[in-house]
């Protein structure tokens, strides 16, 4: 019988191939790109409002919580759905098209679940802008007789990020994101140093894993009737929903990490079509451990954006809970996230330093929720238009139909959310349920997948592994209980009309 010929690994490069130095260590900045996207687009309405509400309501206490987030979502899930394109050269979607069943079953499923939860989504990240700006042009938040405006100002803002995204390239989204990445990172920690934590609880409530606070008296009675809901919506929203995931194999690609620019990467796709990446990797320990060294940018990239993640998401709650929990406690305040003036609440935390930051607040996240609605078309795009080459090969697709019509979608669905009455805690219980919970989970199960089928040389190290297969039971878990109290909480809601 006839040996396949296994490929020539191309030779390992780049910054960090060279000696540590000082320098070196500045030039691995420059690595940091596609999980740049990942962690903006994850500091959309999680960071920004899910998080902040749940340090003013539980103080520090769930420091942890947005740890094992990261964790689980910004290191596990990314880096593994990465490291198998990275490793094999062969994209994603061609081989999960493949798995037993119907062909492409668990792509149509995932953009199914992405599809269904974009209403929910980009309304839950809208409105508060809608309602934030309205507060800024009219010097009054909106009450019941001005919710027509504040709809329409919130309509208005998602079209015209539609509108932009449709001329936004990828090079030009990456900077973009980069530069978001790197505004956050600055103001959140300063902001967050200046108005003077306390660092031993943000340690004690960064490693007290699995702890529940009580909910105090002034969380809302909806959040109180369902506590385990309230915890895993905020789980899934530290992090980006299951697109988010699944298109940075494909981002990679662009880069050329790993062996995606390989000379003969076209040769390799098409024989990992026709058979497996064992027919072409080679077997040798020197070659496998080149093609396992060349995909170093990749371990780089997963590990900054994870610790942009991570530094954002914790600082958004420490404000909350360093300013917003005492003035709640001590009855200053009465309530805080009531209803749709998120954003304009937190402008009691930055009021407590200078009055002046209050409006370095409001530039910053309306940057960053601008950011996060800008590579949502491209997240959804470029996902929807590679699976559907996977599944239907024969057919002729168009970029920019599927740009249009993505576009399309999203502007009516959010529309729809938007002049409905759909509570946000609502909305966003359906996006931890559909997109950030139950879709992500699903994914880390093909990674896991995905891994063991690569030959066992290439396959990642054992702790990693282990990492990898908690990760997916802890997100099964959060499906598990999203879904259920989703299901409760529609149900009464029906049932009380």
């Amino acid at each position: 019988m006839k040996t396949a010929k296994a490929i020539v690994p191309t030779e390992t490069g780049g910054v960090h191939a060279e000696p540590w130095s000082a320098g070196k260590i500045g030039r691995l900045f420059t690595l940091f790109g596609p999980a740049a996207i990942v962690a903006s687009v994850a500091i959309g309405a999680g960071e920004t409002i899910v998080v902040v509400r749940g340090g003013s309501w539980f103080a520090y206490d769930l420091l942890w919580l947005v740890l094992l987030s990261v964790i689980v979502k910004g290191v596990f899930v990314t880096y593994l759905l990465g490291r198998y394109t990275a490793v094999c050269g062969e994209p994603l979607c061609q081989r999960l098209a493949l798995l037993p069943g119907p062909r492409g079953w668990l792509l149509l499923t995932l953009i199914i679940l992405e599809m269904a939860a974009a209403g929910p989504l980009w309304a839950a990240v809208a409105r508060p802008c809608g309602d934030l700006l309205f507060y800024l042009f009219a010097g009054t938040e909106s009450s019941a007789p001005e919710l027509l405006s504040e709809r329409i100002i919130t309509t208005l803002f998602i079209a015209l990020a539609l509108i932009v995204s449709l001329f936004l390239t990828y090079d030009k989204l990456e900077k973009q994101q980069v530069l978001i990445c790197g505004t956050l990172i600055l103001g959140t920690i300063i902001g967050t140093a200046l108005v003077r934590p306390d660092f031993w609880a943000i340690v004690k409530g960064s490693l007290n894993f699995g702890h529940i606070p009580e909910f105090p008296p002034w969380t809302p009675e909806s959040i109180r009737d369902q506590t385990t809901l309230a915890m895993v919506t905020t789980f899934g929203y530290v992090g980006g929903s299951v697109l988010t995931y699944v298109v940075y194999a494909d981002w990679i690609s662009l880069h050329g990490w790993g062996q995606t620019n390989h000379p003969e990467i076209e040769e390799i796709r098409h024989r990992a079509a026709a058979g497996s990446p064992r027919d072409y990797l080679p077997d040798d320990p020197e070659s496998a451990a080149k093609i396992l060294r060349s995909i170093a940018p990749l371990k780089w990239d997963v590990g900054l954006g994870a610790f942009v993640l991570w530094s954002v998401s914790a600082s958004f709650m420490v404000a909350g809970a360093a300013v917003l929990y005492p003035l709640l406690a001590s009855g200053q305040m009465e309530t805080v996230f009531s209803n749709w003036s998120l954003l304009t609440d937190q402008a009691y935390i930055w009021r407590n330093v200078h009055e002046s930051l209050i409006w370095v607040y409001y530039v910053c996240v309306l940057i960053a929720l601008w950011g996060t609605l800008q590579a949502y078309p491209e997240i959804y795009s470029r996902v929807i238009l590679d699976f559907g080459k996977a599944i239907f090969p024969d057919r002729k697709w168009s970029r920019r139909r599927v740009q249009y019509g993505v576009s399309i979608y999203v502007f009516i669905s959010a529309g729809t959310v938007i002049w409905s009455n759909l509570r946000f805690d609502t909305l966003t219980h359906i996006v931890a349920f559909l997109a950030t919970n139950l879709g992500v989970a699903l994914a880390m199960v093909a990674a896991l997948f995905l891994n063991f089928y690569l030959p066992p040389r290439y396959r990642t190290r054992w702790w990693m592994l282990v990492g990898g297969i908690v990760s997916a039971g802890i997100l099964l878990i959060a499906s598990t209980i999203s879904g259920i109290g989703l299901w409760e909480e529609l149900r009464d809601a029906f049932s009380s009309q």
